[in-house]
């Protein structure tokens, strides 16, 4: 056997080492870092009260007619498709919602906590294509989405397993939505997202959850979570109306996300972008809170700008992190989870852009502490492409940022006085010291796909780019994915529900 090949199998044994010992210890992550405010208290009160004007003068759309039923039912007024707000209205229903709760999931050793410091990672949602180094960009099918939920379980990095990581456009668009949950259920066990697209979709998927979780176990427990995007601006549309209303009638997790391209859907001023988005967020927390007082619900945003001369979204713009801080700050406010930023690009491809991007928009997000983060891993091109190398680097950037989110340990070890004072003489090195022998396997973050070695090494080791690297650690993930046990009898009633369904559901054309 040759040198390199002797060096390239040594490493290989060692980076699957480590990477077994990390999946075993790796958690759900406490956010220690301080929290950044960029608004003192008067500009956080005025963020406030401008927003509470949004919704008391100029209102929401709301369309659909039980809806608007609902919010006169509670106290809101309502002229046409919009409602608008009482000041007092607004802080009585945000208050319902609660700080902090559990989603479980099928093995209950991944159930993950949102509120507080607690923060989850969750992947890409919702390209209809996919890339891959080999084959390049293309439509995205239902092995593309199962693999990804592979890549997600795989991984310990991510503590929840999303929804349409892909659009499956290789299935019917009317009945794919339960196959995307299935997919799910059958190839992962962390905590899952249901169907967020219309009232009936997001009714199957509760009903899957139940054949999952038990029906009595839903009933008092939050086993499924969907993602509402308000079209921007001021607007909620039948469908996110109807899926709110599913979710919040079973006591299911509802994240209340405004989607603004502040220059098109949102002013181009960050203060502006903020208040609009404040008030959407709050207009649909508490029409969840009218339909079912204590449903959990999380504050999110997504907000970006578009290029001004092209039309183009742009991801990773240092507006958008500005924007970011204040949303979550007022998302602090009120008491709320809050959901961040996540691995956002641009770019067509893993490269320099998409990593810059990336960084860009992930980093300032584990600044205002947030508790939940999709597009973690995975996003490229706008969102409209999913990247399995993408995935597992950005995979690694999260492994970071798990050491990152830890903060320095303050503990008498964590001192290492005995080494400074009488191990290690003036001029010596720490290298051997009790100190280090004790810690040197877990004393510092080793990215897997980062290359540390000499010029030389790397040569010898093929001389990869972590693009290279990234594709062949895809290949290993999915060759060595293990599939987690399920029941048969409960794959046996999910496949049963799934087929009468399927029967029963007229195409939508």
């Amino acid at each position: 056997m040759t040198t390199d090949r002797k060096l390239a199998g040594r490493r290989e044994r060692r980076q699957a080492g480590h990477a077994a010992e990390k999946t075993a210890h790796i958690v759900q992550p406490l956010n220690h870092l301080p929290v950044y405010e960029l608004a003192d208290a008067e500009r956080e009160q005025m963020i406030h009260d401008k927003s509470l004007q949004i919704l008391a003068e100029a209102g929401i759309a709301f369309y659909d007619e039980e809806s608007r039923q609902i919010l006169r039912q509670h106290g809101a007024k309502v002229v046409g498709d919009v409602a608008t707000f009482d000041p007092a209205l607004v802080e009585e229903y945000i208050a319902k919602a609660p700080r902090q709760f559990t989603q479980i999931a099928r093995n209950p050793a991944n159930n993950i906590i949102y509120g507080g410091r607690h923060v989850i990672f969750s992947p890409v949602y919702g390209p209809p294509f996919v890339m891959d180094r080999e084959r390049g960009r293309r439509d995205a099918t239902y092995q593309d989405l199962i693999n990804f939920v592979k890549l997600t379980q795989s991984t310990p990095y991510l503590h929840h397993q999303g929804g349409v990581i892909v659009e499956p456009a290789d299935l019917p668009f009317h009945e794919r939505h339960m196959d995307i949950v299935y997919a799910h259920i059958k190839y992962g066990d962390k905590p899952i997202m249901g169907t967020s697209t219309m009232a009936r979709n997001a009714q199957d998927s509760i009903e899957m959850g139940k054949i999952l979780f038990g029906e009595e176990t839903l009933k008092t427990k939050h086993g499924l979570h969907c993602t509402i995007n308000v079209s921007s601006p001021r607007r909620l549309d039948d469908k996110m109306l109807g899926t709110i209303k599913v979710f919040a009638r079973a006591n299911q997790i509802v994240m209340m996300t405004p989607f603004i391209l502040s220059g098109a859907m949102g002013p181009v001023s960050i203060a502006g972008t903020v208040a609009q988005l404040n008030a959407e967020a709050l207009a649909g927390i508490v029409f969840t809170q009218m339909v079912n007082p204590g449903t959990p619900c999380i504050y999110g945003s997504f907000q970006a700008v578009i290029d001004l001369q092209t039309g183009a979204p742009v991801f990773g713009a240092p507006e958008s992190q500005l924007s970011l801080y204040l949303s979550g700050q007022m998302a602090r406010r009120y008491g709320l989870p809050f959901r961040a930023a996540g691995a956002y690009s641009s770019s067509k491809l893993a490269d320099a852009q998409s990593a810059y991007e990336s960084v860009m928009a992930m980093l300032p997000s584990l600044m205002t502490r947030p508790n939940f983060i999709l597009h973690a891993a995975g996003w490229l091109e706008n969102g409209l492409v999913a990247g399995y190398e993408k995935f597992v680097l950005d995979c690694e950037l999260l492994g970071m940022y798990h050491t990152y989110l830890k903060g320095v340990d303050w503990s008498e070890d964590a001192w290492a006085m005995e080494a400074i004072m009488q191990e290690v003489p003036p001029g010596g090195h720490h290298l051997g010291s009790s100190h280090t022998m004790r810690h040197f396997r877990n004393a510092f973050y080793r990215a897997e796909l980062f290359d540390y070695d000499a010029a030389e090494a790397w040569q010898l080791n093929g001389a990869q780019d972590a693009y290279g690297r990234a594709s062949t650690k895809v290949k290993q993930i999915l060759r060595d994915y293990t599939q987690p046990p399920l029941d048969p009898a409960t794959d046996e009633a999910l496949r049963d529900f799934m087929a009468r369904r399927k029967g029963e559901i007229e195409p939508e054309y």
